[in-house]
């Protein structure tokens, strides 16, 4: 079986995890920290989708440590389901909130004065967390991409079955 960027249980998809969650824990606690983020609904959804992200990346890395630290193959049909699954749920929990976000900060910085007029809200602070929102939904979205791949019945990575070519 080939060997693909960021395929579970090699250094590539824990480097890949940890970016996940190194960035998903930067924009919880950039966000966490701007002051009136709570009275905006798609900035606490940004904090718990990607609280979400953070366990999950976590999980999996865990899981990526004890698979390189014993030498185990990560590569069986139901551990790769899972992963895909998963990392398609908070890829798109995570994005919604990214997307939901960037969109209240659209409206407050173009459409409206409020980041101009009211001294309270850090818009600056919301801008830099939405961004390490949106890089950590770009590693998740990797991860699921290579994790598809693997569970595709054809592991050699060919489009076109073996009785075709």
């Amino acid at each position: 079986m080939k060997e693909l960027f960021g395929s579970p249980g090699k250094k590539s998809g824990l480097i890949l995890r940890i970016g996940q969650c190194l960035f998903a824990a930067a924009s919880i606690g950039i966000m966490a920290s701007a002051s009136g983020f709570s009275t905006t609904t798609a900035f606490c959804y940004l904090i718990a989708a990607m609280g979400l992200q953070v366990l999950w990346s976590v999980g999996l890395a865990c899981l990526d440590v004890h698979a390189l630290r014993f030498n185990k193959d990560l590569h069986n049909h139901i551990i790769i389901s899972l992963f895909v699954v998963g990392d398609w749920v908070t890829a798109t929990l995570s994005l919604a909130a990214a997307c939901s976000s960037a969109g209240v900060m659209v409206l407050f910085t173009r459409d409206t004065t409020i980041c101009q007029m009211e001294l309270k809200f850090s818009c600056y602070m919301f801008q830099i967390s939405i961004a390490f929102a949106f890089a950590s939904w770009f590693l998740l979205a990797i991860s699921s991409f290579v994790n598809d791949f693997f569970r595709c019945p054809h592991t050699e990575f060919n489009i076109l079955p073996q009785q075709w070519l």
